[in-house]
């Protein structure tokens, strides 16, 4: 019985690779606020990045605990509750693709994945619930970082990080959202497809690679592109964070370009 229950807490215990990188972001995160950095731009740049392993590492916990406590007991041998990125599945897409994605581009693209094992769980809401976990820790996590606009307690945090915490509440919505939809390889398809019936899964599941790779196609016309950023705006003017604080947070982040300091520009994100 020992021996199973040091085993078990070997499988739960937080991975030292997951602790330096949240010893990362909250050594950045207090470069960024008290400016102690020679270079603030390069502070804000590593706290956002740190920050964003942390919510994809943060992500894929949630997937697997979920998974776990509706049947899939192989989840802890696998190292998923570690929450170590180096155990995922495909630690390419969940981890590198995602942090590559927010340099290059500014936009919080939906990782994955942890394998688990369906068949060990019963019942449509638990496979639901299983997809719907890890966005809604994205969305979480963009409540904590919105937590001081929409408490009103901004006096006394630095512009720098307000500014750092509105771009990475940015990346947090935007991964929920498109975490959300309903489109193989993403998890909003995850949380419909128990609910569908065997026939059209079979149709769709050849499609499933591709998943992605629609979405930025469809995201890319303009009408779409427009509509979706419009509604990232609405939800963080909602929580009390204005598209400036968001806007110069990019700025500060992206250090290595040439742009100017006026950066209340909403086109800023726009593909």
């Amino acid at each position: 019985m020992s021996s199973v229950t040091a085993s078990s807490r070997t499988e739960r215990r937080v991975s030292p690779v997951f602790l330096g990188i949240a010893a990362v972001m909250a050594v950045s995160g207090w470069g960024v606020w008290t400016g102690f950095a020679d270079n603030a731009a390069f502070a804000v740049f590593l706290f956002v990045v740190s920050a964003w392993v942390v919510s994809l590492c943060l992500h894929e916990y949630a997937h697997a605990r979920t998974a776990l406590h509706s049947g899939d007991i192989t989840i802890g041998a696998k190292g998923y509750l570690t929450l170590n990125p180096l155990k995922y599945t495909h630690a390419l897409l969940s981890i590198v693709l995602p942090v590559i994605f927010v340099i290059l581009g500014g936009i919080g693209l939906p990782g994955g994945a942890v394998y688990i094992e369906r068949d060990r769980v019963r019942g449509r809401w638990k496979h639901s619930a299983i997809s719907a976990a890890g966005p809604l820790t994205n969305a979480l996590f963009a409540l904590v970082c919105t937590a001081p606009f929409w408490l009103g307690g901004l006096d006394g945090v630095p512009l720098r990080f307000q500014q750092a915490l509105g771009f990475l509440a940015f990346l947090q919505i935007s991964a929920t959202l498109l975490n959300f939809v309903p489109v193989p390889g993403l998890d909003g398809y995850g949380v419909v497809e128990p609910w569908l019936s065997h026939k059209i899964r079979r149709q769709i599941a050849p499609f499933a690679p591709f998943g992605l790779i629609a979405v930025f196609v469809v995201l890319y016309q303009g009408t779409v592109n427009n509509a979706f950023f419009d509604l990232i705006d609405a939800i963080l003017g909602h929580l009390g964070v204005d598209q400036n604080s968001v806007y110069c947070g990019q700025n500060m982040f992206q250090f290595w370009t040439t742009q100017t300091p006026q950066c209340a520009d909403p086109s800023f994100f726009r593909f």
